[in-house]
């Protein structure tokens, strides 16, 4: 399982990359690259049903499509106004709040060992992420902070799906059409060039739509905490992606993070292995 949770994680880092050169780099508007990844998951994951054998079909939800439009949406638009560590902050830390939370609730032990882990990968993803935050709006510091709240949940209620790749491909085709119309509505305020429209669907069918099938299939076995720390590891492997191929600096506190965070994180799962019957 922790193989498909690595994997996933590697795809959510690769997908901020994505994010980054396209609209950093201003190749196309916010509303465009978000409403195309949706739409470009959405054809994706409907190949996928019906190539699938046994045939499946999609698992709709209402509540999982707008969850996933309102996490989608919110990050672009929110991503274009404020700068990458302070976004990274308020998004990860309103997953790992809620979601810790949530598990709390429902009745999940915080054990020495396990708080120790979370400190640790929140104090990694501090170093990592604090020297570049800079105090954002208003409106853009909401934004981020909704995202990060619907992800959460979308996170949350996908511990419950029966079928992971029936149950994202529900999401994303439930969401299409509220992507379509958005963009519809934003058509005198869009641009996009080719290799934003490129980066978009590759986000949207690749790293988006197939990586949150295997984040689905995997979820049902974390509680919420694991789910939430693990997390922690993404924006330090979108670091590592734009050392690799954005020919970015990598410097002594991004290595210091890393190894914090992932000593956390490797906390927390022997804490949950040890308590495992």
């Amino acid at each position: 399982m922790y193989s498909r949770v690595a994997l996933a994680m590697v795809a959510f880092a690769a997908n901020s990359v994505l994010c980054r050169l396209a609209l950093q780099q201003q190749h196309i508007d916010p509303i465009s690259f978000s409403g195309l990844r949706i739409v470009g998951g959405a054809v994706m994951l409907g190949l996928m049903l019906l190539g699938s054998r046994p045939r499946r079909y999609p698992e709709f939800s209402w509540v999982n499509a707008s969850l996933l439009s309102a996490y989608a949406f919110a990050f672009s638009v929110a991503y274009v106004a404020i700068d990458t560590g302070t976004g990274a902050l308020l998004l990860f830390g309103t997953v790992q709040l809620i979601m810790t939370a949530w598990g709390l609730c429902k009745g999940e032990k915080m054990t020495v060992l396990k708080a120790t882990g979370v400190a640790m990968a929140v104090a990694g993803i501090g170093i990592l992420l604090f020297p570049t935050a800079r105090a954002p709006s208003p409106s853009a510091a909401l934004l981020m902070v909704i995202s990060g709240a619907a992800w959460a949940a979308y996170c949350i209620t996908g511990k419950k799906v029966r079928h992971a790749t029936a149950a994202t491909a529900g999401n994303f085709l439930m969401a299409a059409p509220f992507a379509a119309l958005l963009m519809l509505l934003n058509r005198h305020d869009a641009h996009a060039e080719s290799a934003g429209i490129l980066l978009a669907l590759t986000s949207g069918a690749i790293t988006s739509a197939l990586a949150y099938v295997v984040w689905y299939s995997v979820l049902p076995g974390l509680s919420s905490t694991m789910a939430s720390a693990v997390q922690l590891s993404v924006p330090c492997l979108a670091v590592l992606g734009g050392v690799m191929f954005m020919g970015e600096t990598l410097d002594l506190h991004i290595i210091v993070s890393a190894v914090i965070i992932l000593a956390g994180i490797g906390l927390i799962s022997g804490a949950e292995k040890s308590r495992s019957p």
